[in-house]
């Protein structure tokens, strides 16, 4: 997406509000797929053994989660859904000791996210369209109001665009659990390690072109041609 940025003679151009909410996105996922990537190799090489590396890197992305409820001082329902999935395959891995179980509990999360996520959309309630809407009004209010206009007007293509955002993203996320679930038991755990963060970036990167030309674009086109009409 595009911005516009104000430059001023002597001064360097600041990123504009779309650019500071692409870096937000971008530093959870750092977080979920990076860092315990790092930190079981880090782990491994230290001594610890398959299983207790995997349950120590899989701690970060955890406290992450709880850490953002604790500062947004809420409990919104995809960060109670990712907490509670966690914490039962954190434990279920732990009574069991099985690192194959350990790689299953991050399906278990993909899947029930994905599988609420394309709830939501059919039953008319996109959950996702609460972090899609400051990507498309980027903080103006001509387009913020244009945004409510169009999702609760009597034309349902804005809607249906809407809907469509979230139902590409659940299918996304079950299938990237479906095959995760599948290289959990046959693949080699080393492997898969690596393998399932790899299955992760290529089920978000496909949900986000599919989902950017069949609900993004159109979605934006509208808001912009509602906000101009408003104004």
């Amino acid at each position: 997406m595009r911005h516009t940025e104000v430059r001023t003679p002597g001064s360097a151009a600041r990123p504009g509000p779309a650019a500071s909410l692409y870096v937000e996105s971008l530093a959870p996922l750092l977080v979920d797929v990076v860092v315990p990537l790092v930190s079981y190799y880090v782990l491994k090489a230290a001594g610890l053994g398959t299983f207790g590396a995997l349950v120590w890197s899989s701690v970060v992305p955890a406290v992450r989660t709880v850490w953002g409820v604790a500062q947004e001082r809420r409990l919104n329902a995809l960060a109670a859904l990712m907490v509670a999935v966690n914490a039962v395959g954190l434990l279920l891995s732990l009574v069991a000791g099985d690192p194959r179980l350990m790689l299953l509990k991050d399906s278990g999360v993909s899947s029930t996210i994905g599988l609420v996520v394309l709830v939501s959309a059919l039953r008319g309630r996109p959950m996702m369209s609460a972090g899609l809407r400051p990507w498309l009004t980027r903080g103006e209010a001509a387009k913020s109001a244009a945004w409510q206009r169009l999702s609760t007007g009597p034309d349902n293509a804005f809607r249906r665009a809407e809907a469509r955002f979230s139902e590409v993203w659940g299918v996304a996320l079950l299938g990237e659990c479906a095959v995760r679930a599948v290289g959990a038991y046959t693949v080699p755990v080393e492997t898969m390690v690596w393998g399932g963060q790899v299955v992760l970036i290529a089920a978000m990167l496909v949900a986000f072109v599919i989902s950017g030309r069949t609900a993004v674009v159109p979605m934006e086109r509208m808001i912009e041609e509602a906000a101009g009409a408003g104004s």
